[in-house]
C-alpha cells in the first residue's frame, strides 16, 4: 500500500487533481444537503449539462473554457430559480427544459467544429489530465469562495432549507439566499467538471447527502458527516482509479455507492435494534 501512495503521488497531474476534487467534492457536499432536502437535487444534473454546452462554445471559439462556463451557468442557476418560482413550470420540468436545450446546443456545436474528440471526452465523463496549473490556481480559488460564502452565512442557508416561509416571516431574504445557494452550485458544478465530468459531477451533490442522512438525524450531523464521506469517496476513488486503470469520476462514484450502501445497512440495522 506505501508503495501504491508513493507512486501515486509522483505524478504531478495526479496531485492537482486531488486538490481540486477534494475541495470539490467538500463544496459539493455541503451544498448537497441544502439541496436535496429542498427537493432540488438535479439541479447539480441540469447545470451540469448547461456547463457541457459552454464548455462546447468555448472550444469552438478558442478561448478559456472556465472564462465562458462560470458565467453562463451562474445565469442558468438562476433561471432554473426564478422559472420554477415564478411560473407554472416546476423545478424538475425547468431543469428538464434547460438542460437538454443546452446539451443539444453543445452537441451540434462541438460536432460543426472539433467532434468527439479526446477533450470533448474528457468534458463528458471527467479526466484527471485535463488539469493545468492555471486550471488549479482558478479552481481553489473558486472553491474557498464557496466555503467561504458558506460558513459565513449557514444560519441562513439552514433557516431558508428547512422551511422557507418562517425564515422570510421573521425577516429573512429567502430569495436570495436561494439565489446565493444556486450561486455556489454552478460554480461548484462548474469546477468539478474538468475531474469527475458533466454526466458523474452531480453524483458530488447527491450521494453524500444521502449517504448521511441514513444514521444522522441533525441538520450539523448530516452536513459535517457528507463532508467527510465525500472527501474520503473522492480520495478513495482516485486511488482506486489508479490502481485498477479505470475511469476516475466513474471510480468515485462507485466508491459513494460503496459508501452509501454500507451506510444504508447501518441505518437499517440501528432502527431494528432500536425498536428491539
Amino acid at each position: 500500500m506505501g508503495e501504491l501512495f508513493r507512486e501515486l503521488f509522483s505524478y504531478s497531474f495526479i496531485s492537482r487533481a486531488l486538490v481540486v476534487g477534494i475541495l470539490v467534492a467538500l463544496c459539493a457536499a455541503l451544498l448537497g444537503v441544502s439541496l436535496v432536502l429542498k427537493r432540488y437535487s438535479m439541479i447539480g444534473d441540469g447545470l451540469s449539462h448547461v456547463g457541457f454546452g459552454a464548455l462546447s462554445v468555448a472550444m469552438a471559439m478558442n478561448v478559456a473554457p472556465l472564462a465562458v462556463s462560470v458565467p453562463v451557468v451562474v445565469i442558468a442557476a438562476f433561471l432554473l430559480l426564478r422559472i420554477s418560482e415564478s411560473s407554472k413550470i416546476k423545478g424538475d420540468a425547468a431543469i428538464a427544459l434547460i438542460a437538454s436545450s443546452a446539451l443539444a446546443i453543445g452537441v451540434i456545436v462541438t460536432s460543426l467544429t472539433t467532434g468527439m474528440n479526446t477533450d470533448v471526452y474528457g468534458y463528458m465523463f471527467g479526466s484527471i489530465l485535463a488539469m493545468s496549473g492555471g486550471d488549479v490556481v482558478l479552481s481553489v480559488a473558486l472553491s474557498a469562495v464557496v466555503l467561504l460564502l458558506f460558513v459565513c452565512f449557514y444560519n441562513k442557508i439552514f433557516a431558508v432549507t428547512f422551511d422557507e416561509a418562517f425564515a422570510q416571516a421573521t425577516g429573512t431574504n429567502a430569495k436570495l439566499y436561494n439565489m446565493l445557494i444556486a450561486f455556489l452550485t454552478a460554480i461548484t458544478i462548474v469546477v468539478g467538471m474538468r475531474i469527475m465530468g458533466a454526466m458523474l459531477i452531480s453524483s458530488l451533490i447527491i450521494f453524500p447527502a444521502l449517504t448521511s442522512m441514513r444514521v444522522c438525524r441533525s441538520f450539523k450531523g448530516v452536513v459535517v458527516t457528507s463532508a467527510v464521506v465525500s472527501v474520503v469517496c473522492f480520495f478513495a476513488g482516485i486511488v482506486g482509479s489508479f490502481a485498477f486503470s479505470t475511469p476516475a469520476g466513474a471510480s468515485v462514484v462507485v466508491a459513494n455507492i460503496a459508501v452509501f450502501a454500507c451506510f444504508w445497512l447501518a441505518g437499517l440495522a440501528r432502527s431494528r435494534f432500536g425498536k428491539a
